[in-house]
């Protein structure tokens, strides 16, 4: 292992630039420049180093394949999405075993057993690498939108079916990112957003102006009607819809991810006369229905955890407001109108919540959901005394089921059981812990039932701490595989997320983020001092800004780690706003490059900018994906090299970069499996865990 660590760290020294910015005064080397050109010679080779390095060490450990049968077993159930009633039939997605893509099916009663296939994306290539990713409807339910994606590209392909005559149009609209589609009543065409087509390289500018279009059916996309922009606002993206009675045409105008947004509106008569509804750039607002000219929301907007509010088009001004659901204890997650409901989903202390409203506003029940679930989404059905319901816990795929309103009982739809799960055996907890300002963090724990506390079990801890993004209990067979070894799986909700409303997450941006990085990092210690595990069988998980939590953690705790995951991650702060949508980020980590002030607190935590010589960093595995465009491999290629360069000891930093693959939506099974049993491969070795060998695994 010492031998191939001096191999990767000569091959680095051979490459290294003298490359030199200066942020305000302060000048920063950036020695791997060169890895940000993926189609150089040089960037191939090392590349291809890596990935052999990694693989030599991953089949040296010899129950890979066993990882590998164990993973896709627990894989191997039939697994759906929420039915979606459309005129007389339900529309879903089915995976009835490991297929690489669900099948996209429809029937007129969920009980049937004989559906009808609508869509098969399966089809379309024998690797699995297209995914449908979404799918919209024409008022009437007999046209079609979908939207295909390749290699997990957050670009989109938007094709059209009749779902009369089951034809596929000729139209092929190439979105350079995802969008809402907007059908008008006379299904004769829809609205849609888009960024402009590149015709070279990408620079910076081609991450601005997005703009709204018309396209018309059976027209090219060149035909398509430009109907809004704004170049004074180029950072602005929208997202079109019709009103309920078909008068408006909306757009929820948004910066990338941040929670804040804008409403523009027009008569459909008029779809160039847009107006603004109100001057507010400081809350987030998210179109429930209309009735006429009065518009529900659900907003930020004088409640951090989110109320409902009416607003008359006629009189938008805020004294005009008609609150129907004040602020709540708990946060909203989501309202959906169904029937004659608000179907408000909530959390309380991160455990999901399912709460009906007349349309006045009076509470009238609570769904009677299990314990530590996490809600989905809900849905209608061809009854109004009954509401679809999806959730899925740790130890629970979704699950689809009809709630029955006047009842009060939820009963399942489809039946659907993770193969090789003993739920008895097992259990779940929440704990809570301090941070180093003394702010209480929850923590989920889930491991076998009487582990013994001696402070040498292997705990995995995931984190990731950002854009509102709230961390619930999901379930996922790769966990199960490690809770079955006798690992204990953590789940911190740390600062960033979204667990407990807006004032959680703007408690760790801009010059805040810091708390992320400390909430993990006290996690870890608590479990230490609980004497759940110790710093030689621990180790810390993270994807996308979870990696960058994880990257922040190893470089300013190393000694704290057995071992880390860091996957598609976020390590170059100060450049990350040059790549592909990396600007949509500016407000969640701010502009190092543009602002001094930013720069300070930036630059102290930045993961690739703070690794220091000499110094023993845990066991690391650094992940990507080759068309990954929303996190682009650069930011792991440097992080990774420059570990490699400056390790002190024999412990492993690994790199793999998955081929035909993007940031996660999409991916195909095979592509998963292969991921995880790396992953797990990695923690077994690296922990030294013993795998277990019953009927179980």
């Amino acid at each position: 292992m010492l031998f191939l660590l001096k191999i990767k760290r000569s091959l680095c020294q051979m490459n290294k630039s003298d490359v030199v910015d200066n942020f305000h005064g302060t000048e920063v080397t950036d020695p791997f420049r060169w890895l940000e050109n993926a189609d150089s010679v040089e960037t191939k080779k090392w590349t291809e180093e890596q990935h052999q390095n990694t693989e030599d060490y991953l089949n040296s450990f010899p129950d890979r394949k066993y990882i590998k049968q164990s993973i896709t077993n627990r894989l191997n159930y039939e697994k759906y999405s929420l039915p979606q009633l459309i005129g007389d039939y339900y529309y879903f997605h089915k995976n009835s075993s490991l297929h690489n893509q669900p099948i996209f099916y429809r029937t007129k009663n969920l009980h049937d057993t004989e559906l009808e296939i609508v869509f098969n994306p399966n089809l379309l290539s024998e690797e699995g690498i297209v995914a449908l990713t979404n799918v919209t409807f024409s008022k009437d339910g007999k046209w079609m939108a979908y939207a295909l994606s390749r290699n997990g590209s957050d670009g989109r392909e938007i094709k059209v079916k009749n779902l009369e005559t089951c034809e596929d149009y000729p139209d092929s609209l190439k979105l350079r990112r995802h969008s809402s589609i907007a059908w008008v009543e006379k299904n004769n065409g829809f609205y849609y957003s888009n960024y402009p087509i590149l015709n070279g390289p990408a620079n910076e500018e081609a991450s601005y102006h997005n703009r709204v279009f018309w396209h018309q059916i059976g027209t090219s996309q060149e035909e398509d009607v430009l109907i809004f922009e704004d170049p004074e606002q180029k950072e602005l993206a929208y997202e079109p819809f019709i009103s309920n009675n078909n008068e408006y045409l909306l757009l929820r105008a948004h910066n990338g991810p941040q929670p804040v947004s804008r409403i523009y509106f027009t008569e459909l008569e008029k779809p160039n006369s847009f107006s603004r509804l109100f001057e507010d750039d400081k809350a987030n607002y998210t179109f429930i229905c209309n009735e006429g000219d009065l518009f529900y929301y659900l907003t930020s907007e004088g409640a951090l955890n989110g109320r409902v509010v009416a607003i008359n088009f006629k009189r938008p001004q805020k004294d005009n407001w008609i609150e129907i659901i004040p602020e709540q204890e708990e946060t909203m997650v989501s309202v959906t109108k169904l029937h004659d409901y608000f179907i408000v989903s909530s959390m309380h202390n991160v455990n999901g919540k399912l709460s009906l409203y007349t349309m006045d506003g009076a509470f009238h029940k609570e769904v009677p959901l299990p314990d530590h679930v996490t809600v989905t989404g809900v849905g209608a059905t061809k009854t109004k005394e009954e509401i679809l319901v999806a959730y899925t816990s740790f130890f629970q795929p979704t699950q689809i089921m009809k709630y029955q309103i006047n009842k009060n009982e939820l009963s399942a739809i489809f039946t659907v059981e993770a193969p090789r799960i003993n739920k008895s055996e097992y259990e779940t907890k929440q704990v809570s812990y301090p941070s180093k300002d003394g702010t209480i963090i929850p923590m989920y724990l889930i491991h076998k039932k009487n582990i013994a506390l001696k402070g040498n079990n292997p705990v995995l801890l995931s984190v990731y701490g950002g854009y509102k993004i709230s961390k619930t209990p999901t379930f996922s067979p790769e966990i199960m595989t490690w809770l079955d070894a006798g690992g204990v799986y953590a789940l911190a909700n740390i600062r960033g997320g979204g667990e407990f409303g807006q004032k959680w997450h703007e408690d760790a941006i801009l010059e805040k983020k810091q708390n992320t990085f400390d909430d993990a990092i006290f996690a870890v210690e608590w479990l230490i001092e609980n004497n759940y595990t110790n710093s030689k069988k621990i180790a810390i998980m993270g994807r996308s800004n979870g990696g960058l939590v994880v990257g922040a953690c190893i470089i300013q705790r190393p000694d704290l780690f057995g071992a880390a995951l860091c996957l598609v991650p976020v390590t170059d702060m100060l450049r990350f706003h040059k790549f592909t949508f990396g600007r949509y980020w500016l407000n969640e980590f701010g502009n190092a490059e543009l602002t001094a002030d930013h720069f300070k607190f930036i630059y102290p935590y930045s993961p690739l900018h703070n690794v220091k010589k000499g110094t023993a960093y845990p066991p690391t595995f650094v992940t990507t994906a080759d068309c990954d465009d929303r996190v682009v491999p650069i930011h792991a290629k440097k992080f990774t090299a420059t570990l490699q360069e400056v390790q002190s000891g024999p412990n492993p930093i690994l790199y793999k970069e998955q081929k035909n693959a993007g940031h996660g939506e999409g991916k195909p099974t095979l592509k998963i499996i292969e991921e995880q049993t790396d992953l797990l491969t990695f923690l077994f070795k690296e922990l030294d865990v013993e795998l277990p060998r019953n009927e179980n695994s």
